[in-house]
């Protein structure tokens, strides 16, 4: 399927003032990338009239940071993202993890459907290291990898005894979190629960797309678009807010639909759209988020990831967190940690990750932190990567503040 062009960004509303350029940070870790606002605005003119032959489009990570600081408003990245979709079209893909990492969901799936799927997928990925076979098949050698859970959050949801209160939710897992950690939704349903909110989750929700909208398969990720749009509009009509618990999957559904596709209803859910702690925040604007924890003398650093900064609803772990009696929380604010979903665990983007990364771990290691937060499952991943420290998710954090 095509990409609807209604929604489609206007290059020519980008004024080249190239804030975008000194703000991107893989155009400050590599040479081999121009820029945000050669490779989408300005080529974007130029691409059907001259030539598509863009290999540079590789090099965006989709962070977008170059989203964020555009004065003009510019969704620059999801150009770039478009355009690469297209590349790719009349171009052979670099690397056969492409599909794989795009497409995690499937392999997800089979994993948790499988017994012992997961001490058989973690021996794989051990010996596909131990003889180069991950670097063969375009995944670096030199990061920890996500490991599969022995089982989903969907599964691990259904044995949950919830108390029913009148406030209600639908929480999209999305595939990190339910094939990877459900650990931080089981958390997400304990500590909502703390606050009297009652936590349902719909079976039939899809990945939201994220990972294929950046390996440029958007095509893929408007057949799921489509299914989650319906799905979400349906439980808004019913009265249920929507939360996530990862910041790319927040942005996707939110905002990026709006972007890439023409579906109705996309702009009524939205508004009732929140990130997991975002909807905390509100509680307590409200009056209603319970505070009654126990003393907490962990010393944490935050890294706020740069998809949770795009949407603009500030820094709500950093508004509630402190509230917790005895906590050390510092917000390390050392830009990008590099991972972007998969972009780091490509075998040719790992170097170019790691030193976009490298501040916020030299950051990381000179805090003397115990533990990391971020609510971003892969950017949690890469901050242990980078800097040897073990990260977690807030809702971790206010779970183990309730004595749960």
């Amino acid at each position: 399927m095509a990409i609807n062009k209604q929604h489609a960004i206007d290059p020519d509303k980008c004024t080249a003032c190239t804030i975008c350029i000194t703000a991107c940070p893989v155009t400050a870790a590599t040479r081999k990338f121009r820029g945000p606002k050669m490779t989408g605005p300005a080529l974007t003119r130029l691409r059907k009239l001259v030539s598509d032959d863009d290999p540079m489009l590789d090099y965006c990570s989709n962070c977008k940071t170059c989203d964020l600081v555009c004065p003009s408003g510019v969704p620059i990245s999801t150009l770039n993202m478009m355009a690469k979709n297209e590349y790719y079209k009349t171009h052979p893909r670099k690397s056969r993890a492409d599909d794989m990492l795009a497409h995690s969901e499937k392999m997800g799936k089979l994993i948790t459907a499988l017994p012992m799927g997961s001490t058989f997928a973690g021996m794989g990925m051990a010996i596909g290291k131990a003889f180069n076979m991950m670097n063969a098949m375009g995944i670096t050698q030199n990061a920890k990898m996500p490991t599969y859970a022995s089982e989903s959050f969907i599964s691990k949801f259904k044995k949950i005894k919830q108390t029913s209160y009148p406030r209600k939710v639908v929480f999209f897992s999305g595939c990190y979190i339910n094939y990877n950690q459900p650990e931080v939704g089981v958390d997400l349903v304990k500590v909502y629960q703390k606050n009297e909110v009652e936590v349902a989750v719909d079976e039939k929700f899809v990945c939201c797309g994220s990972p294929m909208v950046s390996g440029g398969y958007i095509d893929d990720a408007r057949i799921n678009a489509a299914k989650n749009v319906k799905l979400l509009k349906g439980w808004v009509d019913k009265g249920y807010d929507i939360v996530t618990a990862c910041t790319s999957c927040g942005l996707m559904l939110k905002q990026e639909y709006q972007e890439l596709f023409d579906f109705a209803g996309m702009a009524d859910y939205a508004e009732h759209m929140y990130d997991s702690i975002e909807y905390l925040a509100k509680l307590n604007d409200e009056g209603k988020f319970n505070t009654d924890f126990v003393e907490n003398s962990t010393k944490y650093i935050y890294h706020a990831p740069c998809h949770l900064k795009v949407q603009a609803i500030g820094r709500p772990s950093m508004e509630l967190l402190p509230l917790i009696p005895g906590m050390q929380i510092e917000e390390a604010d050392a830009g990008c940690c590099g991972i972007s979903g998969s972009y780091g665990f490509k075998a040719d983007k790992n170097e170019i990750a790691m030193k976009v990364g490298s501040k916020l771990f030299a950051r990381i290691k000179n805090s003397h932190a115990d533990l990391g937060v971020s609510e971003c499952g892969t950017c949690r991943l890469q901050m242990e990567n980078g800097s040897g420290v073990h990260a977690i998710h807030p809702l971790t954090v206010f779970k183990k503040a309730y004595g749960l």
